[in-house]
């Protein structure tokens, strides 16, 4: 049994390489399903339950301080790839999409909730709330909106697993109905997008050593003036100040995007590494308590997906939105921008730098989403 940190955080490094490793040399099926990130939660999650290590005061001081820095410190890396100028020179039309999937979502969570709240008694809200960040964004806002409403490791594996499963399921459907594009346009009268003139994602040069660890130490520095400016700001019962540390580092990682240091590459290798060492973090925190609960989440996730489809092609009919930019938006909200690319591809290949920003909006968008769906949750799952 582990009972020292250095063991500790051995096995957390090498169990969040393993099935991107493997997904990389081998690229098995099993991880068009669940993904390396859901598949090192559930390894970890296990390992912890088998007891390798003993979660004392060392070892859960170590977690506490690893997730309360990391997490604006990823939050920071994952902006330095957003252009603000580059979604806009999209055009009102591409932004009136994503505006409408991210209006689509937000009634979607508040009525699957509703229809099941009598199923999700006291803080059982908060995976439903942690997934509608991800469901803007990503895996990052999720995280970042469940240390924001303080929610419990062991309801982030519900997240999780509705997030993986019913995402899966809905990229097959968007990856079908492409066929079906002339008589959706018809239906709509809209003009396919597939021509239009689009701005390109901003690029990178390869990752060096010396990249690496300047962003590294960039993110970590922005984190811990995130947390110093946090402690000296007012907080309420939405705005705590883990809530204000979050915010201040997407602000701050929004402002370096925009200065030349942009350019410099390696943050996206970080960001991606340090994102799946949170997980690992975060599960090793938690246990299987409760897994009995999930039948209930995906459900919820079905009902949430079924409403944003039904709401998002109503929105289609009235302002008249082709499907491809239509699949490719709710994508970009529900997959991120791994995914979204490959969709926007499969339609049309000058549509890919659409799927990028679209996705990078998101990212920018969801942790403040999934703040205002908790703050409106919490409110209706008061007796």
């Amino acid at each position: 049994m582990i009972q020292t940190v250095w063991p500790y955080l051995a096995v957390m490094l090498l169990a969040a390489g393993l099935f991107p490793a493997i997904e990389r040399r081998y690229g098995w099926k099993v991880f068009s399903v669940l993904p390396p990130i859901v598949l090192t939660y559930l390894l970890v999650t296990a390992l912890a339950v088998s007891g390798l290590w003993q979660v004392n005061d060392e070892i859960h001081a170590a977690q506490s301080m690893l997730v309360s820095h990391l997490v604006p410190a990823l939050l920071f890396l994952l902006m330095i790839n957003c252009d603000l100028r580059a979604i806009w020179r999209l055009g009102p039309r591409v932004l009136a999409v994503f505006a409408c999937t991210s209006v689509s979502l937000f009634v979607a969570f508040i009525g699957a909730f509703l229809i099941y709240r009598h199923w999700l008694p006291g803080d059982q809200w908060q995976p439903l709330a942690a997934l509608s960040g991800s469901w803007v964004g990503g895996t990052a806002n999720m995280i970042a909106v469940k240390q924001a409403i303080d929610m419990s490791d062991q309801l982030l594996a519900m997240s999780l697993l509705t997030d993986a499963l019913c995402y899966s399921m809905w990229v097959v459907v968007l990856f079908s109905v492409a066929r079906l594009a002339p008589a959706f346009n018809r239906w709509t009268r809209a003009k396919s997008s597939g021509d239009l003139p689009l701005a390109e994602a901003k690029q990178t040069g390869p990752s060096t050593p010396d990249s690496v660890l300047l962003w590294l130490g960039m993110a970590l520095l922005a984190a811990a003036l995130a947390g110093w400016a946090a402690a000296k700001l007012p907080t309420s019962s939405m705005l705590s100040a883990t809530t204000w540390t979050i915010l201040l580092a997407t602000g701050a990682g929004l402002v370096v995007a925009h200065t030349p240091l942009a350019r410099y590459p390696g943050a996206s290798t970080i960001s991606g590494a340090l994102l799946i060492s949170v997980v690992a973090v975060l599960a090793s925190q938690s246990n299987f308590h409760g897994i009995g609960a999930a039948p209930l989440y995906l459900l919820c996730g079905v009902t949430v997906i079924a409403i944003h489809a039904l709401l998002l092609i109503g929105f289609a009919k009235l302002f008249r939105f082709d499907l491809y930019l239509c699949g490719i938006s709710s994508l970009a909200h529900i997959g991120g921008v791994a995914a979204t690319p490959i969709l926007a591809a499969s339609y049309s290949a000058a549509l890919v730098p659409v799927g990028i920003l679209l996705a990078l909006l998101g990212y920018i968008l969801g942790t403040g989403f999934g703040l205002v769906v908790s703050s409106i949750l919490k409110q209706l799952a008061l007796p």
